[in-house]
């Protein structure tokens, strides 16, 4: 009687279990640590420049035993100094006991080649804000570092705050330092809408403004006019309508300044650079009288018709 009552709550349990499987249990185990350069092959440039690593096929088969959501987002810790980051998982290929992951990550963790790590499986908010500080000032070189910043981060799969990441572009690798990501210290890049700023460049230092000093003109522009000729308004002496002589106000008439005559069409040879003039001298009384004397309109200088024939 009781193995038949224990068979039956041991027939129970697992229907439970069949009808409302366990989702929540976590991927958590350790591993040796290499370089991407260190896996069997050939070259792995798209590992070496993105945020991915490479686990052993025996990590799949446990991944999905334990119904791990997907994208599948790992912690990796360094125990011996407690510094983390986070990553995903690129192909399934590599070793059993072993993960490779990309040098700037291991350099960020401080590790040497065949260092134990722990991995562990974690879910972590989506991006919508980070801030990264470029490590050299020949980062501003780039035409359009928003752009190419996008492009490079499509091969990472998480951002943590303090990271150093290192992105290549055109043959050039660039380190950038994560100074800031929201909502959390650590979020998904993957299928999200983030919004990036750049922190200036470490040793950038902004250029200095000089203010222009105003060079005097060295030749006043009335100079260039040439002296009036005809009438000029207001040249005459005033009198007083009662008689009395003027007051004597201690100005003495000095001769008119000879002005320089200025000549159209020929070149100053000695124009200072960078000063502009712009001549507003009028033609010469002479050459306007002259001009008009010969085109002056004389009336009743045209031969007359008559309206009527001439009787033959």
């Amino acid at each position: 009687m009781g193995s038949q009552e224990q068979s039956f709550k041991q027939f129970q349990f697992n229907g439970f279990n069949m009808m409302f499987p366990d989702h929540s249990r976590p991927f958590n185990t350790t591993y040796k640590c290499y370089s991407v350069s260190m896996l069997p092959g050939n070259e792995r440039q798209d590992v070496e420049n993105g945020g991915k690593i490479i686990m052993p096929p025996s990590a799949l088969d446990q991944l999905t035993r334990l119904n791990v959501v997907y994208p599948m987002l790992f912690k990796i810790t360094n125990g011996s100094i407690n510094r983390s980051t986070h990553a995903g998982v690129l192909e399934f290929v590599a070793d059993e006991g072993k993960i490779y992951m990309p040098y700037w990550m291991m350099h960020n963790l401080a590790l040497d080649q065949g260092d134990i790590v722990e991995i562990e499986s974690v879910s972590i908010p989506v991006a919508t804000y980070s801030k990264f500080q470029p490590q050299s000032v020949e980062f501003l070189d780039i035409t359009n570092p928003k752009a190419v910043l996008e492009n490079c981060l499509r091969n990472f799969a998480c951002l943590t705050t303090g990271d150093l990441i290192a992105i290549k572009y055109n043959n050039t690798s660039y380190e950038l330092s994560v100074l800031e990501t929201k909502p959390g210290p650590a979020v998904t890049i993957i299928e999200c809408d983030m919004n990036v700023e750049f922190a200036p460049p470490v040793g950038y230092t902004e250029p200095q403004r000089r203010e222009k000093e105003e060079e005097p003109m060295t030749i006043d522009p009335t100079e260039l006019m040439p002296e009036p000729t005809g009438f000029v308004a207001f040249k005459g002496d005033g009198t007083r309508l009662d008689g009395k002589k003027k007051k004597d106000n201690g100005t003495n008439d000095t001769a008119p300044v000879q002005r320089q005559a200025y000549v159209r069409g020929i070149p100053d040879y000695d124009h200072p650079y960078g000063l502009l003039r712009f001549d507003r001298s009028v033609r010469r009384a002479d050459q306007i009288e002259s001009k008009s004397e010969d085109s002056k309109f004389q009336e009743f200088q045209g031969e007359g018709h008559s309206l009527k024939k001439d009787r033959k």
